[in-house]
């Protein structure tokens, strides 16, 4: 079996996945089979798994993550970066959008890469 995610046609957003034979999405029990574009779990095709709220790039033919923030730009090889350089100190850092800037937190970051949100420099949350 392979996996699909379902893609608005008018923005690319991935709506939802589900995992089906092509012959299932084919048949049309799920909607046009245009709007169902098959994804790699492993990566092996289209940059990376979807993720539901991420988007599908028509035109490069890649799954990309949300976008974390509004200041980070995507470079060429699809990932999503800040303005300014996640430090390297060894140091653990969020993300503060308000003030375009990493600050030190006492939280681990995880193996997928520096957390985002969660609170400000300040210690508040962020909404």
């Amino acid at each position: 079996m392979s996996h699909f995610a379902k893609i608005d046609p008018n923005t690319g957003e991935v709506l939802e996945k589900i995992k089906a034979e092509q012959d299932f999405i084919n048949s049309g029990v799920v909607g046009d089979s245009f709007l169902w574009i098959q994804t790699s779990y492993n990566n092996n095709f289209r940059k990376r798994f979807a993720t539901i709220g991420g988007t599908y790039d028509k035109v490069n033919d890649v799954f990309l993550d949300p976008k974390p923030w509004p200041s980070w730009s995507l470079d060429s090889n699809f990932e999503w970066q800040p303005p300014k350089k996640y430090p390297d100190d060894g140091k653990n850092y969020l993300w503060d959008e308000a003030k375009q800037d990493w600050f030190v937190t006492p939280y681990a970051v995880g193996e997928e890469g520096p957390l985002v949100g969660i609170v400000d420099a300040d210690g508040n949350p962020i909404k």
